[in-house]
């Protein structure tokens, strides 16, 4: 189980509509969100990965060492969001050095795991997995491997890899299945929140009975929280990837939590490494 931290205005669908320098001018409800998350990760007894931006660790270091003192793992999902194949090399190794560096120092726990902003660790990219390795990090999960018209490879590895011949790290994509001639994706988001969850559940049950590996699903605290500002200039499109189901998702996540035994995933690729 992993939660991607950031907040409801730093999505890739606003980026075109909201940039990084306006990010102060927001209200901040992420710290919030986040520890509703928590809560809810203890009600049902679980433990998680909490990918998380350093942007926000910056402005709630008690969110940062909160997660950590309550038995999850942290891992780094970048500074402020930048995809990682809109980074030259330099500028990827710089970005992700920084915000390993400024998590441990506020949580005092080693940061182990990345995840790309936008799963865009891609082909454009090679260099991506041998630049965390250089810096210490020994795991990302940066992978969505299906067809999307902002991510994804729909003939790329699902379960879990070594893509250097000389480091041991591992790439874990998020969970997809092979169904009937098509890839589904089963990983969380807002496949998640769009689909009926009798569904969720049957995918999430196969990719558990298919993949060799762990499953690996993800959400984002914005995801909970129905109550968010809205942003009206966003087109058709990204209001609907956005603000679809977000009063459901709360319920529906705690009946998959409920459902399987979920865990940090660190723990789960332990194995690998």
């Amino acid at each position: 189980m992993s939660v991607d931290v950031e907040d409801y205005f730093q999505v890739w669908a606003f980026s075109n509509i909201i940039s990084r320098k306006s990010w102060d001018g927001f209200e901040l409800r992420v710290g919030e969100m986040t520890r509703r998350c928590l809560d809810l990760f203890d009600s049902q007894n679980t433990k998680a990965t909490f990918f998380t931006l350093g942007w926000v660790a910056e402005r709630d270091a008690a969110l940062i060492r909160e997660i950590v003192s309550r038995g999850h793992e942290l891992a780094s999902h970048g500074y402020d969001h930048t995809k990682v194949n809109q980074q030259t090399r330099e500028e990827f190794h710089k970005d992700a050095a920084r915000t390993k560096s400024l998590l441990e120092d506020i949580s005092g726990a080693q940061v182990t795991g990345y995840r790309a902003a936008g799963f865009s660790i891609d082909q454009t990219t090679p260099w991506a997995y041998e630049v965390l390795a250089q810096i210490g990090y020994k795991y990302s999960s940066s992978m969505h491997p299906i067809a999307h018209d902002h991510y994804g490879d729909a003939a790329g590895e699902q379960s879990p890899y070594q893509p250097l011949k000389q480091a041991h790290f591992v790439e874990a994509p998020v969970a997809t299945v092979d169904f009937l001639g098509r890839r589904l994706s089963c990983a969380g988001g807002g496949w998640f929140r769009a689909s009926p969850f009798p569904v969720s559940d049957f995918l999430v049950k196969r990719a558990a009975d298919t993949l060799d590996g762990p499953v690996i699903f993800y959400f984002h605290p914005w995801e909970i929280d129905p109550g968010q500002p809205r942003f009206d200039k966003a087109s058709a499109k990204s209001k609907l990837r956005h603000y679809m189901n977000l009063d459901r998702m709360e319920g529906k996540l705690r009946k998959l939590l409920g459902r399987y035994e979920w865990g940090r995933v660190d723990n789960a690729l332990a194995s690998y490494q």
